[in-house]
């Protein structure tokens, strides 16, 4: 007996923005940009191509040909898509990272201090004001 298989198709499952958001989020986790498109796109299909299309002010050709993979669309065109898909980008902070050490006042590279770039300002007194008027 042979197993038999049916294509799937996660736009079918897509039916609730909960469902929507939950799928993009791990999507996205994976930062992969073919990924990223190939679920923009099951997220279009799942709403409708021509709804998108008008709601995103892109032709219906020039969706299907930014959302697949391979492509390149600019963060206009996906942030257009996204929008008009109801969603939105966000940033959380990755756990593992490590934020930069703040650079201490008046401590510059060497090479910079000795090319002349950086100098510190010192207080004019007020004999040096009286100086610069004359």
């Amino acid at each position: 007996m042979r197993t038999k298989f049916s294509a799937f198709d996660p736009a079918e499952y897509l039916d609730s923005d909960e469902a929507i958001a939950a799928y993009i989020n791990e999507v996205m986790a994976e930062n992969d940009s073919d990924l990223f498109l190939s679920a923009l796109n099951d997220i279009a299909r799942a709403r409708g191509m021509t709804q998108v299309a008008e709601a995103s002010g892109l032709g219906r050709e020039s969706l299907y040909k930014a959302l697949k993979p391979g492509a390149k669309p600019g963060f206009t065109t996906v942030d257009k898509v996204m929008r008009a898909l109801g969603l939105r980008m966000t940033a959380t902070p990755l756990q593992q990272h490590k934020p930069a050490k703040p650079a201490k006042p008046g401590k510059a590279s060497k090479s910079i201090q000795s090319a002349g770039q950086l100098r510190q300002a010192k207080p004019v007194t007020p004999k040096q004001k009286r100086r610069a008027q004359v």
